[in-house]
């Protein structure tokens, strides 16, 4: 099975609001979305928890995960949100950055407009590489 990590600093608002996003677009069962963060939050941010239920994506369970090169070692591609020079590097591996504001504290009007954004990328990104 084919994982596509979706990686920020805090694993708390953009990787996670992408990989919800990634695994409901994608029908396919070969290939899978996971978030994961270079220093996880505790918890995900309250304000991207608020405008994920907006679309009908429940992340009130989801807790961030640290990126380890463990974890990266076992992806097909990354997809980097910020974490620059902390993201692990991973021979071979294909890694794209989104440059995406942290939606961390942001007032709801902005944090919709980040998650609108993160939605299209995804799109783009499933129907780039041809995934179904």
């Amino acid at each position: 099975m084919k994982k596509i990590i979706f990686a920020c600093v805090h694993s708390a608002g953009r990787s996670q609001m992408a990989a919800a996003f990634f695994n409901k677009h994608l029908s396919s069962s070969s290939i899978t979305a996971q978030a994961a963060g270079t220093d996880p939050a505790v918890q995900l941010h309250p304000e991207v928890v608020a405008v994920m239920l907006e679309v009908g994506i429940d992340l009130s369970a989801a807790r961030p995960q640290l990126l380890t090169p463990e974890l990266a070692a076992q992806a097909t591609l990354m997809v980097t949100m910020g974490c620059g020079e902390n993201c692990p590097f991973v021979p071979g591996l294909k890694i794209i950055d989104w440059a995406l504001p942290d939606p961390k504290g942001k007032d709801l009007a902005v944090v919709r407009s980040i998650r609108d954004d993160i939605e299209q990328r995804v799109i783009e990104l499933i129907t780039q590489n041809n995934w179904k």
